[in-house]
């Protein structure tokens, strides 16, 4: 089984692919955007399974799952997020996807959905979509609300991990992820605009 994994955060990428090799699938491939993604394509030719980090460089929304489904032969291409919402969700699905992996799936989950996906099977995690459209503060989710109460306390990323007992790259993402919807162009001045804005 051939999986491409296009992500633009190293130990997300690399972390995935061990998951993967130590359940056997030897043929994986790590690219840091969709540019390289494409390129990798059509070097070595359509993969079984492609995973395309939401936000990452290149991809201008959905637009970069069709160009990689028209790159990739129409294979399977999966939409992996750590940050993305249940309607973004829905819509990848709608435009040709072949799932929707959220990056805090568990690693069995994780392979067992790779699996699924590979064989044409489509993807969508329930208690996902369930949770993240139960649990939101304004367009904030839960989990953002409580990474940006540590913001807004000055804490930095590895103390709101060990509060939240998540891992650090986790928060990084979470924070990213404030830092666009709120507006901001960075950390502090998202803890500005949440206690402006009462949102903590």
């Amino acid at each position: 089984m051939r999986i491409l994994i296009a992500d633009d955060h190293d130990l997300v990428r690399d972390t995935i692919a061990i998951f993967l090799e130590s359940e056997g699938m030897s043929e994986i491939k790590t690219v840091e955007n969709l540019d390289a993604a494409v390129a990798a394509v059509r070097e070595n030719g359509a993969y079984d399974l492609v995973l395309l980090d939401y936000n990452m460089p290149g991809m201008d929304g959905l637009n970069g799952l069709r160009r990689m489904k028209e790159v990739n032969e129409d294979k399977p291409v999966a939409i992996l997020s750590g940050s993305a919402n249940p309607s973004i969700a829905k819509d990848a699905i709608a435009s040709g996807a072949a799932g929707f992996v959220p990056k805090t799936l568990g690693a069995r989950s994780m392979v067992s959905a790779i699996r699924f996906m590979a064989v044409g099977e489509v993807f969508l995690p329930y208690e996902f979509m369930q949770q993240a459209e139960e649990k939101t503060v304004g367009n904030l989710t839960e989990r953002e609300t409580e990474v940006l109460r540590g913001l807004s306390e000055g804490k930095s990323n590895k103390e709101i991990a060990r509060d939240l007992e998540l891992q650090e790259v986790t928060i990084k993402l979470h924070v990213k992820t404030l830092c666009r919807k709120l507006g901001a162009k960075n950390r502090t001045q998202a803890a500005m605009i949440a206690r402006d804005r009462k949102l903590v």
